[in-house]
């Protein structure tokens, strides 16, 4: 029994250094991978600057080719460069990571030199990492160096988070003002639901409102989007064949040629009758059927049936909910912002800045009642979710303490027989890879409840997910494992002395923080070079390429680039700051692992979001608040704790303190609430209209009429007179202004996004250069919306490329996407027989085909040389990639 419980004193901190050592392994050989790989896979690790995948504006410079020399060049790269890269939701997301690094780290400096001293010297006599937690404190003085400490740590990161709002909302409105955004037609666009039948009707609904440009009624049969999914199908089918019966007439070509028989023209002499492409017309027991000959005789058929359900898709049952595009964002917003209905649940809710393409449209028909007993549905789930899914966490957190249960389940006693290496990466490295297993399989159930919930758009679908998943992250990473952890450590002294269960599990909670710093090692090290290494994309691009069997397949595999789910990217590292704050003052180890690991994290990020991934669905940084609002449960935690930690220990005084802090926390959180809740989700007026009255803006258009506003002497005339005849306001600057400059800072210079000055400018006033801790101090005017719109990169000025200008789409923006689909263009690939030609000739009057832009290679495989047939010129900017490389890369 002795020899069991000296081998229990130890496990927690080897666990931790297993861990440390093997995540440290994991570490160094995934970054020598990526190291090495970086250059050799360009598509893989440099995409965006090696190849023509994104819009020319957002292409980057390439990184130094050296091991190293890519490293400073990243870290150094300006606000300007990540937000025009990575948008503002990858922008914040590197912004987020990057705080806590920093928090941890300053407050590492501070906590370490105090804490360490008081928790470790004349202390209970725990080893290990163990010595230097909240635990091992026997004096019951010492506890208010952890009370005011406390003070100093939680309202700290309070202002920190009242900061980075001030800083968001600063910054959103600058984007959302820019002429990029300003004149977007997503931005002027409103989406009402629940709309009541007497708007139903475009000339009714135009009454309610002014400035109304266009008004588009939801309205769509479920028979119209089966059939163009049936026609699609088969057209898609189509093409397949056809590329498979041109790579079996080239695969007889070379073999004849190789035998040095004459090759026939006839690709019926290459590929005989009973070889061509066919399918069953149901699964398994269906008849089989030629697919080719099938589809000429039955695209025709649904094509047309299709465009008949299209012209009368007038006469169909409208679903309640409205899209209405006005003149202005100005007006748009004034719709927004406004009552429109009488009576409660109707006009509402209202959504602004929605894509068309992002629209979940099964959910424009649904009644306000219907969207309340969904969206309660979907909640309730997930909370049954949650409750039963302790089971297995706490199963997980029963793993990382099995030492202790050896005192009664004698059973166990063999894991002492194990080597110590091995029994850490038992007790450390298997509970959090089995944990980070059963957190992964959450992210599609949750998706779905949210699209069942009623969301209209992926990125609200992306928005309910990093609410839930955070919920789950919180509940079942850290609560139910640091329970079920310290239970578990104590279960047979509670067993033995059931009065001093409350005294017992307190002593041991500070021991579970052991636990978290094998999982912060985990996500630190090993995911962030994972993050850098992509090993699953590099797996996929190549082993599953082979496999792509027509040229559309191949295209839509190198052009198509990775991209972050906010939704369960955000709460996995905000749950991991939660945890962090937590444990802060009773175990301040944690901040040092911390600090570490997130800048590894922010790193990685850094560099994938700027260089290799793609920008998800724009939500413009609306998961950031969220995140700081749920950053400030780590603080709640932390502070419960405490208070439940000196209860326990009579410390009263202390407690008396934190308690105080604990209601403090609680006001300040109350008036952040109330502070930005509305903010972060409108456009202000004044970031609207210009500081003259007078003139018009990327989002006010001026209407004339007698009233002229008397000059207020904030702005100087003859600029703003320069303003709107010069076209060189209208160029990008140089270089972003950096907050080392703010001298510069005034409304002639600082007009990112306008060429006239806005009401949001103020006057010509300069902002003073000011050192670091000023510019901390004083968010109010150094977060402000004035210094925001220099952090803009210079395409804010201009408009999007990727914003539509076709007449006849934007005729239908905003109509369900099967009421104006047409039949696909096929793509298949050109071949020296010409048989591709006959081909076409063949399905002239049945489909569009066409060959261009692919073809065989001297081996018989298809390659791409350009981007698929399409109605219209292309607005991916991948007009022409190098011939040469992109054959390699596709092979």
């Amino acid at each position: 029994m002795a020899s069991s419980s000296s081998n229990t004193a130890n496990t927690s901190t080897q666990a931790v250094l297993t861990a440390f050592i093997t995540n440290g392994v994991v570490f160094g050989v995934f970054v020598g991978l990526f190291l090495l790989l970086r250059l050799k896979f360009l598509r893989i690790y440099q995409p965006k600057s090696s190849f023509d995948l994104i819009n020319e504006e957002k292409k980057p410079e390439p990184l130094p080719s050296g091991l190293w020399q890519w490293l400073l060049p990243l870290v150094k790269k300006s606000d300007n460069f990540v937000i025009r890269q990575a948008g503002l939701d990858g922008y914040f997301f590197i912004r987020y990571c990057f705080n806590v690094a920093a928090i941890c780290f300053v407050y590492t400096l501070l906590l370490f030199p105090i804490l360490l001293p008081v928790n470790g010297v004349n202390g209970k006599g725990n080893d290990g990492l163990d010595r230097y937690t909240f635990a091992n404190v026997r004096i019951r003085g010492r506890y208010y160096a952890h009370a005011i400490l406390a003070w100093v740590v939680y309202l700290g990161i309070i202002y920190v988070i009242y900061r980075e709002l001030t800083y968001y909302a600063s910054m959103r409105q600058a984007v959302l003002s820019s002429p990029r955004y300003g004149k977007k037609l997503s931005s002027r666009t409103v989406l009402f639901q629940t709309v009541p039948d007497q708007y139903l009707d475009e000339n009714e609904f135009r009454k309610l409102f002014d400035d109304v440009k266009n008004v588009w009624i939801a309205r769509a049969s479920s028979k119209i989007e089966k059939k163009v999914e049936e026609r699609d199908k088969l057209a898609y089918r189509l093409e397949a064949a056809e590329v498979k019966l041109l790579k079996m007439a080239m695969k007889a070509k070379l073999k004849k040629e190789k035998k040095g028989e004459p090759v026939p023209t006839d690709i019926n002499e290459l590929v005989p009758t009973k070889k061509r492409p066919s399918h069953r017309l149901k699964f398994l027991i269906g008849k089989k059927v030629d697919t080719i000959e099938y589809a000429k005789e039955n695209l025709p058929i649904l094509n047309k049936e299709v465009q008949e359900l299209q012209a009368n898709h007038d006469n169909d049952k409208p679903m309640n909910s409205v899209f209405v595009e006005f003149g202005s964002q100005y007006t748009a917003q004034m719709a927004y912002q406004s009552v429109a209905h009488h009576t409660a649940l109707h006009m509402s809710p209202r959504y602004i800045g929605l894509e068309p393409s992002d629209i979940v449209w099964l959910n424009m028909r649904l009644f306000w009642w219907e969207r309340l007993v969904r969206k309660t549905g979907s909640v309730a789930a997930i909370v049954a979710l949650l409750i039963f899914w302790s089971i297995p966490v706490a199963f997980v957190g029963l793993i990382s303490n099995v030492t202790y249960l050896t005192n009664k389940l004698h059973g166990l006693n063999f894991i002492y027989n194990l080597p110590p290496a091995l029994l850490g990466l038992i007790t450390s490295m298997l509970p959090t890879i089995m944990l980070l297993a059963l957190m992964s399989l959450l992210p599609i159930f949750i998706r779905s409840m949210a699209k069942a919930s009623g969301v209209p758009s992926t990125q609200m679908v992306e928005y309910f997910t990093q609410q839930s998943y955070f919920a789950f992250q919180v509940i079942q990473v850290f609560l139910v494992t640091t329970i079920a952890s310290s239970a578990t450590s104590t279960v047979t002294q509670i067993v033995e002395e059931p009065t001093s269960a409350m005294y017992l599990l307190s002593e041991n909670l500070p021991k579970s923080s052991n636990f978290y710093l094998s999982y912060i090692l985990l996500q630190g090290l090993s995911v962030s070079s994972g993050a850098l290494l992509q090993i699953g994309t590099l797996i996929t691009f190549y082993l599953f390429g082979l496999l792509d069997g027509t040229p559309r397949k191949k295209w839509t595999r190198f052009t198509k680039l990775s991209s972050c789910s906010w939704g369960t990217t955000f709460p996995v590292f905000t749950n991991l700051t939660v945890i962090t704050f937590a444990y802060a003052i009773i175990s301040p180890f944690i901040l040092l692992f911390a600090s570490v690991g997130f800048f590894l994290i922010y790193l990685a990020y850094l560099y994938n979001l700027t260089y290799t991934f793609q920008e998800s669905p724009d939500a413009r940084g609306i998961h950031y608040p969220r995140a700081m609002f749920q950053t400030l449960v780590g603080v709640y935690l932390g502070e419960v704790c405490l208070l439940g930690l000196f209860a326990v220990s009579k410390a009263w005084g202390p407690l008396v303190i934190v308690a105080i802090l604990l209601g403090f926390t609680t006001f300040l959180h109350t008036n952040l609430n109330e502070a930005f809740d509305h903010l972060l989700t409108v456009v202000p007026v004044d970031t609207m209209k210009p500081l003259d009255g007078v003139s018009d803006t990327p989002s006010y258009r001026h209407h004339n009429d007698s009233w002229a506003p008397r000059d207020s002497g904030l702005y100087d005339k003859s600029l703003l007179s320069s303003v709107r005849h010069d076209s060189s306001f209208l160029s990008p600057p140089v270089n972003a202004f950096e907050m080392g400059d703010l001298s510069r800072l005034s409304v002639e210079y600082a007009r990112h996004g306008s060429s006239v000055p806005l009401l949001a400018d103020g006057d010509e006033k300069l902002i003073p250069p000011a050192p670091f801790w000023k510019r901390f101090l004083l968010p109010h005017i150094y977060a402000s919306y004035k210094v925001s719109k220099t952090r803009l990169p210079d395409i804010y000025q201009f408009k999007d490329p990727s914003e539509e200008t076709d007449a006849v789409k934007l005729q239908h923006a905003y109509d369900y996407p099967a009421v104006s689909a047409k039949c696909p263009i096929l793509w298949i690939p050109r071949d020296p027989l010409g048989l591709s030609t006959i081909e076409i000739e063949k399905l002239k009057g049945v489909v569009d085909i066409r060959d261009e832009h692919s073809e065989f290679n001297e081996k018989g495989k298809v390659v791409w040389t350009g981007p698929p047939p399409s109605y219209e010129e292309s607005n991916s900017s991948v007009e022409e990639l190098n011939s040469d490389k992109a054959q390699n890369e596709s092979n």
